[in-house]
């Protein structure tokens, strides 16, 4: 007996070493990026400002219960992402590191770090060292195909990319056997059905599909050996009531709560959705191996790259299903169980995929499928893997030839993949960044103004409210604005209307603000030059002369082309809400492009310090 413990000790012992060794190689790329980011101050706008504000109330009487506003009912009362999750997982790194913008990313780093133990721990119950190897090399070619852009980054699609994989490898493990993988499916599994709605259908979907095999095998099939399967039932139920109790208290606190809005828009779509025909057109573009391939030989973040440019050619994507129902028939044949039993985890997330894609309404952005590129690795990982079965099983003499070859082939995937994000997160620079230095530009002589009580200002003593009116980026750098004059130490609210996105608690009114302050963008600068009362306290044109001729010569070709189109109803919108001539279906790719370079060109931004109610003056 003693003997036995002393062996299954030094074999976890060796099991370890090797994950803690390989998570450290996977995500060596990641400390990378984190260095070169602590290189350049970044200032948050948008969805990542939103991000920032419910990480620094989390341990507050504002502690999140829900998480970021979605394309879920209509403005202002729009619903959120199912939970705060995420934000309570950031928060600890973020208050230890000094409550800093890069203090997120170092957050969001330690999640993805998580992950990849978690997916090599399970990796390494299954397949030992090999096993373990083996998901270290799958791991790094999806790292590097998502970039460091989007692993650093806490914007809720890009966070669960990663946990997504341990969610796949956990139904995997648990069809293999192993009970204690239904607590990580329920820890990563929540951790992406409550950071993005997508996630929902696909977690859920497996979770339900899971339970039934347990059930239907337990009941009327052959019974599942699954030492200690009752325990770890009962801890992954408890981990999953609570970590789903603070969306269940949103919903008994508010009218309607949040669980009720989800619930109402997937029963009542606002628009037709793109059906099933569209999605499986979808999905074969992002099975294109040849796309991803060709990309991933110029760039570190070719997942990206690709999604950006949708389209092309459906063979690829048909060859590669084809091949893949043809390694599940080789599987199937020469009976490799935890081989056919990862081929049904991949099978049933292709259906539910499917499914997932012809439920989206509206502009297909990128980010929606964006966990599409992980399930094609994993599809091709398998496939692999029946190649390799297939020929030991078949021609024994070549064996062990093929596979000295696969495992140098692995490593030099591993080595190179590593190398070459590590090489590309050289240059990283933070989320948005043309915004961000913008923003950064204005801040500081902002809070300096309000400190000294210029204008209305009364120093840190007064209450202001926040607002913009910006023709590019729909307010973007506006939530910002409120973050970082927050994390200075000032009261800052906003308007009832943005309740939702800058939360409920720092709505402020007018006549309860000390003074308004205002950020403006291109034409809305002189526009509140001339309001009477106002102080102008900081300015940036973030544009040189070259920049600001080739914008200028953008806008003419633009709005040239605009009307020789027959739509001149968009002309005055270049001048006053560019972002929403971009979106407009009638507009071609071509001139898309056109405008995103505007976009990127950045606009003359100014901040004033107004009596209250200036805005509605």
């Amino acid at each position: 007996m003693r003997d036995r413990l002393v062996a299954i000790v030094e074999r976890v012992t060796v099991r370890t070493r090797w994950v803690v060794l390989l998570t450290g190689v996977v995500c060596l790329p990641l400390v990378v990026a984190l260095v070169a980011l602590a290189r350049t101050h970044w200032s948050p706008v948008l969805d990542l400002a939103m991000t920032e504000l419910r990480v620094r109330d989390v341990g507050t009487w504002h502690t999140p219960l829900i998480g970021l506003p979605g394309r879920v009912g209509n403005f202002p009362d729009q619903g959120s992402h199912p939970g705060p999750l995420s934000f309570y997982l950031l928060a600890p790194t973020y208050r230890l590191f000094g409550s800093t913008a890069w203090s997120m990313e170092l957050g969001t780093v330690i999640i993805h770090t998580a992950a990849v133990a978690a997916a090599l721990s399970l990796a390494a119950r299954r397949g030992g060292r090999r096993g373990c190897i083996a998901v270290a090399v799958l791991l790094s070619v999806i790292m590097r195909g998502y970039g460091g852009n989007v692993l650093t980054q806490p914007w809720n699609p890009y966070l669960p990319v990663i946990p997504w994989i341990v969610v796949l490898l956990a139904v995997w493990s648990v069809l293999e056997g192993d009970a204690a993988a239904l607590v990580v499916f329920v820890a990563a599994g929540s951790l992406c059905a409550q950071t993005h709605l997508p996630y929902i259908g696909l977690v859920g979907g497996l979770g339900g599909l899971l339970v039934m095999w347990l059930v239907l095998r337990q009941r009327i099939g052959t019974p599942v050996s699954m030492p200690g399967l009752r325990r770890w039932s009962i801890t992954a139920g408890v981990l999953g009531v609570l970590l789903w109790l603070p969306p269940v208290a949103d919903q008994l606190r508010r009218t309607p709560g949040n669980l009720s809005m989800l619930s109402d828009y997937f029963r009542n779509p606002p628009e037709e959705s793109i059906g099933f025909r569209h999605a499986a057109r979808l999905l074969l573009e992002h099975l294109n191996v040849v796309r991803v391939a060709s990309a991933a030989v110029q760039h570190s973040d070719y997942f990206k790259t690709v999604s950006f440019s949708p389209g092309g050619s459906l063979i690829p994507g048909v060859l590669v299903v084809l091949l893949w129902v043809a390694s599940v028939v080789v599987a199937w044949r020469l009976g490799v169980r935890s081989l056919v039993h990862l081929h049904a985890v991949i099978g049933a997330t292709l259906l539910l995929e499917w499914v997932a894609m012809a439920r989206i309404f509206g502009k297909v952005w990128y980010y929606l499928t964006f966990w599409a590129w992980g399930v094609l690795m994993l599809m091709l990982f398998a496939i692999c893997w029946s190649a390799a079965v297939a020929v030991r099983r078949w021609s024994p003499a070549r064996s062990g030839g093929i596979q000295r070859i696969g495992a140098m082939s692995g490593v030099a995937l591993l080595s190179a993949s590593t190398l070459a994000f590590s090489w590309s997160a050289l240059s990283l620079k933070p989320p948005e960044n043309q915004l961000s230095r913008t923003l950064g530009a204005v801040v500081g002589p902002t809070a300096n103004a309000l400190a000294a009580g210029t204008g209305a200002a009364d120093g840190k003593a007064g209450t202001y409210l926040i607002t913009w009116t910006d023709v590019a980026f729909f307010g973007s750098q506006g939530y910002g604005l409120v973050s970082e004059l927050e994390r200075r130490g000032f009261t800052v609210g906003v308007a009832n209307a943005w309740r939702v996105p800058v939360t409920q608690q720092r709505v402020l009114r007018a006549a309860d603000s000390t003074a308004e302050v205002h950020l403006a963008t291109g034409k809305f600068i002189d526009e509140w030059r001339a309001k009477p009362g106002v102080v102008e306290v900081a300015f940036v044109e973030p544009r040189n002369s070259e920049q600001l001729a080739l914008y200028n010569t953008l806008r003419d070709s633009v709005i040239s082309e605009l009307r020789s189109l027959g739509l001149g109803d968009l002309v005055d919108e270049v001048d006053s809400n560019l972002f929403s001539v971009q979106l407009d279906p009638r507009v071609p790719p071509s001139l898309q492009a056109r405008i995103d370079r505007m976009l990127l060109l950045g606009q003359p931004t100014a901040v004033f310090i107004a009596p209250a109610g200036t805005s509605e003056s």
